[in-house]
């Protein structure tokens, strides 16, 4: 399995039998890298703001990829065109290429239009025996204790910017009661206002936890 930073909270996951698209702020972020020519059969967006929904309806009604989403959100992409999988908090959802879950996130969610998307999510995959948590944009807060203690995912993807989101401390306590190994930060530098200094997140952290820092289009191998 391989995992590809595209800039911002969005990440391109590729296995064997799928590829995997989350969060998909491409056209208009001014940092993201990739390849349009990469294969991409599933979406999964966390919540409906535009940094985050990005191009997940243009890029479905291009390649059929089906976009799974929170109910409300799903419905919309569903209205402009795209082919969808509408889910709720704490089901798990089968997968040609393994399963996801997805969970609470403390942060808003509207449409384009300024419409309710539903609740702000945070996605958990398991992939070939492996879990990737992705926070999705988020404040700390206490479940993220209860996905540790019963979920234990390997890899946790956490927004470090601060302002819309936590910053690189809380990031750091998010860290340690998910009980990952390992954690990317995102949700950073993309603009001025979520400048973070991952130099302080990395102070922040125990020894045990290990933090990759990817840059935009920089990609790693999970096997």
């Amino acid at each position: 399995m391989e995992l590809q930073f595209i800039g911002h909270s969005a990440f391109y996951l590729e296995t064997e039998k799928a590829g995997i698209l989350i969060d998909p702020f491409i056209s208009q972020n001014p940092i993201s890298k990739f390849d349009p020519k990469s294969k991409v059969t599933d979406i999964l967006v966390t919540h409906g703001h535009s940094d985050h929904l990005g191009d997940a309806i243009p890029i479905s009604k291009q390649t059929g990829a089906t976009i799974t989403a929170i109910f409300e959100l799903a419905n919309y992409c569903a209205k402009c065109g795209a082919k969808v999988q509408a889910v709720n908090i704490g089901g798990k959802i089968p997968f040609e290429w393994g399963r996801a879950r997805f969970f609470s996130a403390t942060h808003s969610s509207s449409t384009p239009d300024g419409a309710y998307a539903g609740c702000a999510t945070s996605i958990l995959m398991e992939i070939n025996g492996m879990k990737i948590f992705h926070a999705g944009d988020t404040g700390l807060h206490q479940e993220m204790k209860t996905i540790g203690e019963i979920y234990k995912p390997d890899i946790a993807i956490l927004p470090v910017g601060n302002f819309y989101t936590m910053g690189v401390k809380e990031a750091a306590i998010a860290a340690q009661w998910l009980g990952a190994k390992k954690i990317i930060p995102m949700h950073y530098n993309t603009f001025d206002l979520i400048k973070a200094d991952i130099k302080k997140l990395k102070s922040f952290l125990p020894k045990n936890i290990e933090c990759i820092t990817l840059e935009p289009g920089q990609k790693i191998g999970f096997y």
